[in-house]
């Protein structure tokens, strides 16, 4: 089943894949890493100003690791925002996606946390860098095949 915006796509000759709609209703589109930041562009002209969030996730021990974007298109003349969700698989060996940040400042610590946990790479980000581990943790921790260390420390746990 096709939405309106994977209509739209389709008209002006945009290559994407349409996953459908999720229980709320929300069109899902699949895009490749190398088109995506023009894609991004277009998107943003045609009036998705708003990313409402951008997440990431493992899709199977030993797969695709994909980022997922939450697109809203607020107008004025709107009753209800209109919303797309985007997803971007990359392989798990070298992950990497184009930054979105130009286009969407928000994606700043959004894409930072994905690359932290998952080691997806943003190109073009401005300060990609871990977040939330140390920066001299090792690893991916949110991916299913990352084995925890044996190991905690824990300083100043009372």
């Amino acid at each position: 089943m096709q939405g309106n915006l994977s209509a739209w796509l389709v008209k002006h000759g945009i290559v994407h894949r349409s996953l459908g709609f999720d229980y709320q209703g929300i069109e899902t589109l699949q895009i490749k890493p190398g088109d995506w930041h023009s894609i991004a562009v277009i998107l943003y002209v045609y009036g998705y100003n708003y990313l409402r969030s951008q997440c990431a996730y493992d899709v199977a021990p030993g797969g695709l690791l994909a980022s997922v974007y939450h697109l809203t298109r607020i107008e004025y003349s709107l009753d209800q925002p209109e919303e797309v969700c985007i997803k971007v698989f990359a392989p798990r060996q070298n992950p990497r996606i184009p930054s979105i940040f130009w286009v969407w400042k928000s994606a700043d610590f959004q894409e930072r946390e994905s690359y932290d946990m998952l080691g997806i790479s943003y190109d073009n980000h401005p300060r990609l860098k871990r977040i939330l581990m140390p920066e001299s943790w090792i690893g991916w921790p949110l991916r299913k095949d990352y084995i925890a260390p044996n190991f905690y420390e824990i300083q100043d746990a009372h």
